[in-house]
Parts: structure tokens; C-alpha cells; sequence
């Protein structure tokens, strides 16, 4: 993905359609999206979107099923944001998930 220059801070953004391969989690059978994939996937689409250094970190997998959600943190050369990733579809192996960006930093 190519890289552009930061214009405007990273706030209440939805990114759509970020698609990753399925994963089984280690202590279960249940299909889920690895947590740093999750992020350094989201982290590149939102620097690809907004330019800059953004880095995405979450603190659990994200269940590989419609509708789950997990809370992760947005860092850039401002302020952290909250961010809610949430699974769009589920298709096989492959999985597609929004990230929101709350409208406020994290206190």
C-alpha cells in the first residue's frame, strides 16, 4: 500500500472491506483474527487514508464472526484514540472487519 503525508487528525473515521485469512486461537477451536494482524492491518489503512506514522495495537483476537467486536487504541504524533473494530463478513477463510475511530482522545 503507498503512503501519504498526515492532513488532518484520525477521528471518527469507518474503514470498510480490511480482509485478513482466518486463524484458530491457540486454547481454542473457535475461529478468530489475530490481534496484531488486526492492528498492523488497520494501521496501514489508516496511514494509507491519512498519512503520517499511525499504529493500531488491540488487546485480544478479534472472533472471527459477524458482528464481534473488540476495543483497540489508535497512536499517532497526537493524541490515543479509541477505536472499535467490528466483523463485517465471514466468508471461509476470510475475514473483513470495520474500524471506527472515536470522535475523542482517550483520557
Amino acid at each position: 500500500m503507498r503512503q501519504a503525508r498526515r492532513s488532518r487528525a484520525v477521528t471518527g473515521i469507518a474503514l470498510g472491506a480490511l480482509s485478513l485469512l482466518l486463524a484458530t486461537g491457540c486454547s481454542s477451536s473457535d475461529p478468530v483474527i489475530d490481534r496484531t494482524e488486526v492492528g498492523e492491518q488497520s494501521s496501514a489503512v489508516l496511514e494509507e487514508r491519512f498519512g503520517g506514522d499511525i499504529n493500531v495495537t488491540c488487546p485480544e483476537d478479534l472472533p472471527a464472526e459477524v458482528g464481534a467486536t473488540i476495543r483497540c487504541e489508535v497512536t499517532g504524533t497526537g493524541p490515543t484514540y479509541g477505536a472499535t473494530v467490528t466483523v463485517t463478513s465471514v466468508d471461509g477463510d476470510d475475514a473483513q472487519w470495520d474500524i471506527e475511530v472515536d470522535d475523542e482522545p482517550l483520557e
